[in-house]
C-alpha cells in the first residue's frame, strides 16, 4: 500500500505531499491540471527514465519519495536475494540531479534502476486504456488462472523441482561435453603424464641439484681454496693453531701472578679446540672435493631433463609440474570414469522428470476445475459494466517441454460482441473493453491473494450513467481487499470512494503550481456537483451529488 507520495522540483510541482489511504481512492480535477504528472513523479520510483528538462526549477535537483506499507506482499526473499534490508514500512527515493544524472535508494540503499523498477512492479500496478495491459501476456494469463486455483504450496514444490532440473541438466551437460573432450584428449594427456611420471620429479630436486653442479664446476678453485685456509689454520711456520698454542704456555706461566690470567688461559683453550675442530673439518672437506666429471654430466642430464619440462609446459618450478601431473592424472580419470558419473546423473534427471510429470499433471488438473469459475466470474462482472454480450474462453492446453509453471500454456479467448468470433483480447478487444475486462479480472484474483496497489487512469473513458455507476461498484468491490487510487472524470465513480483528492493548478503571480488537497464530505458534494453540472452547480446537482456520496444534507 502506498502511504505517503512526496514530489520536489518535477513538472508543475515545487513541493508536493500526498497521504493516501487504504481502499478506493479518488483523483479528480480539471484537464491538465496536473493529476498525469503525479503519476509521471510516481513513475521515477518505479524505475521510469528521467529528464531533467521536466524539473520546475532547472537549478535544483528533483527528489521523489514513495512510503509504502509491504508486509502483506511476502516480499522479504527478494529483499534477500538483493542484498536489501526489509522494513514493513519501505522508503523508495529517486534523485535526479540538475545534470540528469540519477540515482535510486530503497531503504537508503543505493540501487540500481532495473531493481527499483523489479521491486516497484511488486508494489504498484499502473493501468491505462492507453497503455499495453499484461492481460495479453500469456505468463499473466496463467498466473490468474493460478491464483484462482489457490494450489501455491503445489506450485513452489513443482518451481523448486524444477529449478532442481534445470540445474542438473546444465551439469549434464557441461559433465557430457568434458568427457567427450577428455576422451578425445586422452592419448595426449597419458602421453604428459607417462612423462612427467617417468621423470620421477621431487619438488626440492631442482635446487640441490642446482648447488651440486656449482659446487662441481668449481672443485678446483673450492680445493685451492681450503688447502690455503688449512696452511694458515696449523700448517705454516706461522700458522694461527701455533702460534695460540705459544700464547697458551705464557699464560699458563703468567697463572701463579694474577689468578684471573687462569680464566683467561682456560677462554684461549677452548678456542684452540675450536679452531682445531675447524680446521679438521675444513680438512675433510678439501679431502672429499675433487673434480668429478661424471657426476656432473650426470647432474647436467638430470637438469636438463627438468629444465625441457619446464619449458615445453611454461612452468618454472618442480612443484608446478608435480601439480599439472595430478591434473593430468585428475583428466585421465575423468575420461576413464566419466561415463558411470554421467550414468548417474542421467538417472537423478529421469527420477526428477517423473516427479515433474506428476507435480504438471496436478497442476493441469487444477487449473481446469479452476477456468469455469475465472470465465463465469469475469463475464458476470463484465455483465454488470454492460459488456452484456461478451464471452470469454479460457483455452488450457499442453506443452511438450517442462516449463517454470509446469506443462501448460493458457490462452485467453475473448469476444466483446455477438456474432463476432473469438480471438485474442489484444486483437479484437478495444482499449475500453480491455480495461474493464483487466478491471474485472482484478477485482476476481484479488480475492484470493494480495495485490499490489493498483492504479487505474481513467480506464473509465467511453462508459456513463448506469455502466460507470457499474464500473465504480466493482472498484469498490475491488478496493476491499487491496488499495486503488483511480483518476476519473465520472461522478459515479468519484462517489464510490473512501478518500477523494482534488488536483488543480494555483497560478502565482510569476508561475503556475499543481496543487492537490484532500476534499471532506462537503467538499466533495461540491466537486462532484461540480463533475455533474459545470463549474457553478445548481441544487438538483448538489442534491444528485449528495445521492451519489451517500450524505443526507
Amino acid at each position: 500500500m502506498l502511504q505517503k507520495l512526496t514530489i520536489h522540483n518535477y513538472a508543475l510541482i515545487d513541493n508536493l505531499e500526498i497521504g493516501f489511504d487504504a481502499g478506493l481512492n479518488i483523483l479528480t480535477g480539471e484537464t491538465g491540471a496536473g493529476k498525469s504528472i503525479i503519476l509521471g513523479a510516481l513513475s521515477l520510483i518505479l524505475g521510469q527514465r528521467a529528464e531533467s528538462r521536466y524539473f520546475f526549477n532547472q537549478q535544483k535537483k528533483c527528489i521523489i519519495e514513495g512510503l509504502f506499507q509491504i508486509d502483506a506482499l511476502h516480499l522479504k526473499a527478494f529483499f534477500e536475494e538483493n542484498d536489501l534490508d526489509y522494513e514493513t514500512s519501505t522508503v523508495l527515493r529517486r534523485e535526479i540531479s540538475i545534470d540528469g544524472k540519477s540515482r535510486a535508494f530503497v531503504n537508503d540503499t543505493p540501487v540500481n534502476l532495473t531493481t527499483l523498477k523489479m521491486l516497484g512492479e511488486k508494489l504498484i500496478d499502473i493501468h491505462s486504456q492507453h497503455a499495453t495491459l499484461e492481460i495479453n501476456d500469456p505468463e499473466f494469463q496463467l498466473l490468474v488462472v493460478d491464483s484462482v486455483a489457490k494450489h501455491s504450496t503445489l506450485l513452489d514444490e513443482y518451481q523448486a523441482k524444477f529449478r532442481l532440473y534445470k540445474n542438473e541438466t546444465a551439469r549434464l551437460k557441461q559433465l557430457t561435453e568434458e568427457s567427450q573432450k577428455a576422451k578425445a584428449d586422452l592419448d595426449y594427456y597419458q602421453f604428459q603424464f607417462d612423462e612427467l611420471e617417468k621423470a620421477a620429479l621431487s619438488a626440492d630436486e631442482q635446487e640441490l641439484l642446482e648447488k651440486e653442479l656449482y659446487a662441481l664446476s668449481n672443485a678446483e678453485e673450492i680445493k685451492r681454496s681450503l688447502l690455503n685456509v688449512n696452511y694458515l689454520l696449523q700448517e705454516g711456520e706461522a700458522a694461527a693453531l701455533i702460534q695460540l698454542k705459544e700464547a697458551g704456555q705464557q699464560l699458563s706461566a703468567l697463572e701463579k701472578y694474577n689468578p684471573a690470567i687462569e680464566d683467561l688461559h682456560q677462554r684461549l683453550g677452548s678456542s684452540i679446540i675450536e679452531l682445531k675442530d675447524i680446521a679438521a673439518e675444513i680438512e675433510s672437506i678439501e679431502q672429499k672435493t675433487h673434480t668429478d666429471e661424471v657426476r656432473a654430466e650426470d647432474v647436467n642430464n638430470r637438469l636438463s631433463i627438468i629444465y625441457n619440462l619446464q619449458k615445453k609446459h611454461r612452468l618454472t618450478t618442480n612443484a608446478e609440474l608435480l601439480q599439472l601431473q595430478n591434473e593430468l592424472s585428475d583428466k585421465i580419470q575423468q575420461a576413464l570414469f566419466s561415463d558411470d558419473a554421467i550414468e548417474k546423473l542421467e538417472k537423478k534427471i529421469a527420477a526428477i522428470k517423473e516427479d515433474l510429470v506428476q507435480l504438471s499433471g496436478k497442476l493441469s488438473a487444477s487449473r481446469a476445475k479452476a477456468i469455469p469459475t475465472i470465465e463465469e466470474q469475469v463475464i458476470k462482472a463484465l455483465a454488470e459494466m454492460g459488456m452484456t454480450s461478451s464471452v470469454l474462453k479460457i483455452e488450457l492446453t499442453s506443452t511438450t517441454e517442462f516449463t517454470r509453471y509446469g506443462m501448460d500454456s493458457v490462452r485467453f479467448l475473448f469476444s466483446a460482441n455477438k456474432g463476432h468470433a473469438l480471438g485474442e483480447m489484444s486483437k479484437v478487444a478495444s482499449g475500453g473493453e480491455l480495461s474493464r475486462v483487466m478491471l474485472s479480472i482484478k477485482s476476481l484474483i484479488a480475492q484470493y491473494t494480495a495485490l499490489p496497489t493498483i492504479i487505474f487512469d481513467e480506464i473509465d473513458t467511453g462508459v456513463s450513467g448506469e455502466v460507470a455507476n457499474k464500473v465504480g461498484h466493482i472498484m469498490e468491490r475491488l478496493a476491499k481487499n487491496l488499495q486503488v487510487i483511480t483518476i476519473t472524470h465520472l461522478p459515479q465513480i468519484a462517489g464510490k470512494g473512501q478518500s477523494h483528492y482534488f488536483v488543480y493548478k494555483d497560478d502565482g503571480e510569476a508561475t503556475t503550481y499543481t496543487r492537490i488537497k484532500k476534499l471532506d464530505k462537503q467538499e466533495r458534494v461540491t466537486e462532484i456537483a461540480k463533475m455533474l453540472s459545470g463549474d457553478k452547480p445548481g441544487e438538483s446537482a448538489l442534491q444528485n451529488a449528495r445521492e451519489l456520496l451517500g450524505v443526507n444534507s
